[in-house]
């Protein structure tokens, strides 16, 4: 009925992917959110909150609720900007660099799921595409 609705099938195809993710992150006590900020951080460590939110693409609001969980779960750190003051910088904790393999692990492995069943061509295209949209849409 919806075939040809991109809000269908985005949203369809998002449930789907959260439920992979959630699955691969579920041994990390990790949300799919907070696994590939954590992710994020790993790589670029110092990141401004803003500047985050911004790379991932979501509110400065869910930013906050996100990184709220990693700072429970001993994560991430978080301390006053020296340049601004209303920006808070983002540290991983040593206990986020020793999960930082195994993470990494854990994503690939779903990636590589998915390029078995879509192939890789077929996923590097659809990936390029949705990017494309987003990106449109901002």
């Amino acid at each position: 009925m919806f075939d040809a609705c991109l809000y269908f099938n985005t949203a369809a195809l998002a449930r789907r992917l959260e439920r992979l993710w959630a699955e691969a992150f579920a041994p990390f006590d990790l949300t799919p959110p907070q696994a590939f900020m954590l992710r994020a951080l790993l790589r670029e460590p110092g990141q401004l909150q803003g500047q985050l939110a911004k790379g991932m693409a979501i509110s400065r609001p869910t930013a906050t609720r996100a990184l709220d969980g990693l700072e429970a779960k001993g994560l991430v750190t978080r301390s006053p900007s020296s340049a601004d003051g209303r920006e808070t910088v983002l540290h991983p904790t040593p206990e986020a660099e020793r999960l930082r393999s195994a993470l990494d692990e854990a994503s690939g492995l779903v990636t590589a799921q998915l390029r078995a069943v879509l192939s890789d061509a077929t996923f590097d295209t659809t990936v390029g595409q949705i990017r494309t949209v987003r990106q449109a849409l901002d």
